[in-house]
């Protein structure tokens, strides 16, 4: 699920709230980093919240979410939106066998043995930063 996020704040200190889940915030020094931060906020929330017996709402749609007096409000003094999807980790490796390009594959497993990760763990950090929208 993606839901929809506000940034605010200026160069070295950005802070993100999910609107649609209350509590939930993160801040970085970039808008890269706070959202960042924002997919492990959204996921440490989501647990949070599950373990003491709640339900995850869904997110609302941008018409909706945009005439919320709080987010109208946040809007009309600079914040911005963006779209962050919940990545929900749960701790169990799946095998999963992928059709790829094989020089894609190969810039892949290069692209993975310079940051010194594998095969696997390469395509989980693309992932996750895929979900934060800094792909």
């Amino acid at each position: 699920m993606r839901y929809i996020a506000l940034i605010d704040g200026e160069a070295g200190a950005y802070g993100v709230t999910i609107p649609d889940l209350p509590g939930c915030t993160a801040m970085g020094a970039t808008v890269e980093e706070a959202l960042a931060a924002a997919v492990d906020a959204m996921r440490d929330w989501a647990e949070v919240v599950e373990e003491d017996g709640g339900a995850i709402p869904a997110p609302r749609p941008a018409g909706a979410l945009r005439a919320d007096p709080d987010v109208a409000e946040a809007l009309a003094e600079g914040a911005m939106l963006a779209t962050v999807a919940m990545v929900r980790v749960s701790g169990r490796p799946t095998k999963a066998n992928l059709s790829l390009d094989s020089g894609v594959l190969a810039t892949l497993d290069a692209e993975a043995k310079r940051a010194g990760l594998t095969r696997s763990a390469m395509v989980e950090a693309m992932t996750k930063r895929l979900a934060a929208g800094n792909l």
